[in-house]
């Protein structure tokens, strides 16, 4: 394992905050409301509801303070969630960040993503209606997690109607290149939140071997549209129309 900056916690009133730079927030809980989602781009990502509204097995890539993991685990009853996370300072703190027990329907591992997952589609044993891929380093992105054979991988390991949603920095030098990976790899089946969640760049990729579309919204860069996405992802979950 790559020696890895220790994870810093704080708690200021109701927040409790993952941070590895001082000031640098990678995760955010409200105490009274763990299940909330307070980060733009946390929110912008569960957008994948829209296409997999009743997801069987969900992968994520990266723990972090578990934001997305508790509102799955949450908001998606009947789904199992498996995480990887490469730092084992940071599962250390699950109990401080409200985490579920690892159980038959949640679990966190403790592995290199990249790995795992190549191993898992060279096994052909996975099989994953939705994978968030939220993975960082100090330096970025990390090319192991956005190159095209890593892209590869997880659609090996999604189902037929799987999606892949993507955190991608819009400042990463490597921008383009990772959204021209995903573009060929899905066969330009995408769909981008472009100006959800400031500098994140939330991107969609379908699985479906049929060349068809996504079966939702082409790609949009207006910024009214992906405001639109957001609030209609957040109304459903709100109202559980997404689980009649």
């Amino acid at each position: 394992m790559p020696n890895l900056p220790k994870p810093l916690v704080r708690t200021r009133g109701d927040c409790r905050t993952l941070e590895f730079t001082p000031g640098d927030i990678q995760s955010a809980m409200r105490l009274s409301r763990p299940s909330a989602l307070l980060l733009a781009y946390t929110r912008a990502m569960m957008c994948f509801a829209l296409f997999v509204p009743r997801p069987r097995h969900i992968l994520m890539i990266g723990l972090g303070g578990g934001s997305m993991a508790r509102f799955c685990h949450r908001h998606f009853p009947a789904s199992r969630i498996t995480v990887l996370e490469l730092s084992a300072d940071v599962i250390a703190l699950r109990d401080q960040f409200l985490l579920p027990p690892d159980d038959a329907r949640f679990q966190v591992i403790h592995a290199d993503a990249a790995e795992w997952i190549a191993g898992a589609a060279r096994a052909g044993g996975a099989c994953f209606d939705v994978i968030v891929a939220d993975g960082f380093d100090a330096a970025g992105l990390p090319p192991a997690l956005s190159s095209r054979g890593f892209y590869e991988d997880c659609r090996r390991l999604l189902a037929s109607d799987g999606v892949l949603a993507a955190n991608v920095f819009s400042y990463d030098p490597r921008h383009d290149a990772v959204l021209d990976a995903l573009d060929r790899v899905f066969d330009g089946r995408l769909c981008r939140l472009d100006k959800a969640a400031g500098n994140n760049r939330i991107v969609f990729a379908g699985a479906a071997t049929q060349k068809r579309p996504m079966p939702w919204l082409p790609t949009r860069r207006l910024e009214i549209v992906n405001r639109l996405c957001v609030r209609l992802i957040l109304m459903r979950l709100a109202s559980r129309s997404v689980f009649a």
